[in-house]
């Protein structure tokens, strides 16, 4: 869609767009089912990119502890926990610039999830960026998708990075789209951006070609020691329009409420769900930040009498 589409439909009145998203939610997606997938660290810390949000980061001192690539027998210890905690989607994280072919570490990645994608879960990883030969060889070995955000517009990305570019992000992505790998690519709200850079966020996203087959969104963690440490929380309703208009706008997209989630009450996570989104991480921390417990989601996703995904109503 084009940015004045995408304004037009963010700024209708509040019921008429959240009626409006949840009408496209039902045509495509069965409207009591939420996907929950759960996120591993598998490598923390001392990242050398500048993100301004990243707790990960070398350029900040944030406290946490660099830790260097999980053991395979850790990662799989974690990959059947989440699976016996219903988690139908295991994601690995890792802090890196990215990977190559042929070092180390990469052999250690396609090692980890050739076993991992035995469990029977949908694979997904993010590792920073990759090219042609490295997306080819993760889709061979068990990847079923690929994350990598764009976080925010072209024009405003130059503010949360200068390690790396805008272009460098595509880049990755149509790397990750050629090789058949479904792709996962969302932002983070919440940095300072206008409105402005949100829809312009989404209309990038909504005119890869193929669309996203997961859009993460993100409201910032603000994390100490980083510079954008004392960012205030987002703004409910303009989250939840966001999430409307992204549904609108990428209707076979799963809509995923990713971090930020333990700043957003039990009544705006409800309006969220309505407004669109079918999928949430799992479990309590994503990457380096605190996420609700299990046991507080099930609860919730019960009151409003939505499922996950491979459990069926008694």
């Amino acid at each position: 869609m084009k940015f004045a589409e995408l304004s037009a439909l963010y700024h209708r009145p509040l019921f008429d767009l959240i009626s409006q998203s949840r009408a496209v939610h039902l045509q495509h997606w069965p409207g009591e089912e939420v996907q929950r997938c759960s996120l591993l660290s598998i490598k923390t810390g001392g990242c050398s990119e500048d993100c301004a949000y990243c707790a990960q980061s070398a350029h900040y001192f944030t406290g946490v502890e660099r830790e260097e690539l999980l053991s395979l027998e850790n990662v799989l210890a974690a990959a059947r926990r989440a699976r016996s905690q219903g988690a139908t989607r295991f994601c690995m994280g890792a802090a890196w610039r990215g990977v190559r072919d042929g070092s180390g570490k990469f052999e250690c990645v396609l090692e980890i999830v050739r076993e991992v994608s035995q469990l029977g879960m949908e694979v997904c990883v993010t590792l920073g960026e990759i090219g042609p030969v490295e997306a080819r060889k993760l889709k061979s070995a068990g990847v079923t998708a690929y994350n990598h955000n764009i976080d925010t517009s072209p024009e405003f990305y130059p503010e949360i990075v200068s390690t790396h570019t805008f272009q460098n992000r595509l880049d990755t992505i149509a790397a990750v789209q050629k090789s058949g790998m479904s792709v996962c690519c969302g932002g983070i709200i919440g940095m300072g951006e206008s409105e402005t850079d949100r829809l312009r966020m989404l209309e990038v996203l909504s005119n890869f070609d193929p669309p996203p087959d997961s859009v993460p969104i993100n409201c910032l963690m603000p994390m100490p020691g980083t510079p954008l440490a004392d960012q205030p929380p987002v703004d409910i309703f303009e989250l939840v329009r966001l999430i409307a208009v992204t549904r609108i706008a990428l209707p076979k997209a799963r809509v995923r409420l990713a971090a930020g989630r333990t700043r957003i009450s039990r009544e705006g996570q409800a309006l969220c769900f309505f407004a669109g989104t079918n999928s949430i991480f799992y479990g309590d921390k994503l990457l380096t930040a605190k996420n609700p417990a299990a046991d507080v989601d099930v609860v919730l996703l019960r009151e409003l009498g939505l499922q996950p995904q491979g459990v069926t109503a008694s």
